[in-house]
């Protein structure tokens, strides 16, 4: 079993490391962890939020009452942590199928990424749309998923200098992961293409479209797919 500790975070929260890493197995774990604590959720949990290999519990104390509230979820959370079967199995996730247009004014880096994998535009293309990745956690911004399975030779730095703004919809590579940039603003991830998808909509419930522990996968479109999609999301 892997080992675990539990921390307190604030007066309102715990936190549970199962690792420091960047890891696909760990990360299985944490949602596998998530599914189960909301299965067996008491009426004080608010809210669970998962990263790569941690996770945070938020317990509305008021609720759980007595001298040490947080003693007691931190009670609570280890009697079921330690049922544990060491099963992250995660055959139930949602797929998601992501419309992607590569290259051109849409991914003005995918060239770089390709010579610098030593390949051809269409290979690194081909690659990048034929894994089927995960959702590790959302964060930088509302609704931006740190995604999990990029194939090695993919892999590629961050800008030296980020841009000041990149367009919502931009899928980018940062170092070993791919991340789609849910609105307007500065990243400095080398953007390979954009999907005519909105990641976060306030008026939508929930309001982004991909969740942690959900699996992507790219679909390859063209300049015309993009548009076309484009206007049916407005």
């Amino acid at each position: 079993m892997n080992a675990w500790r539990i921390e307190f975070l604030g007066d309102a929260a715990l936190l549970v490391r199962l690792g420091d890493r960047i890891d696909a197995p760990t990360n299985r774990r944490v949602h596998a962890w998530v599914a189960a604590l909301w299965a067996q959720a008491p009426h004080w949990l608010t809210d669970i939020t998962p990263a790569y290999a941690s996770l945070a519990l938020h317990v509305d104390a008021g609720r759980i009452g007595g001298d040490d509230p947080l003693g007691v979820a931190r009670d609570w959370t280890e009697k079921l942590l330690s049922q544990d079967s060491n099963d992250a199995a995660d055959d139930g996730a949602r797929i998601v199928e992501i419309p992607v247009a590569y290259g051109g004014a849409h991914g003005p880096d995918l060239a770089d990424v390709a010579a610098h994998a030593r390949i051809t535009i269409e290979d690194a293309i081909a690659r990048h749309a034929a894994a089927e990745y995960s959702v590790a956690m959302l964060g930088f911004a509302p609704g931006f998923p740190y995604l999990l399975g990029l194939e090695a030779l993919l892999a590629m730095p961050r800008l030296a200098t980020p841009r000041a703004r990149v367009a919502a919809g931009s899928v980018g590579i940062g170092g070993s992961q791919t991340g789609i940039y849910p609105n307007d603003g500065p990243g400095g991830w080398r953007l390979i293409g954009r999907t005519p998808l909105r990641l976060f909509d306030i008026g939508r419930d929930p309001p982004s479209l991909l969740q942690a522990g959900d699996r992507v996968r790219f679909v390859p479109i063209d300049s015309e797919g993009f548009d076309v999609t484009s206007a049916s999301t407005r």
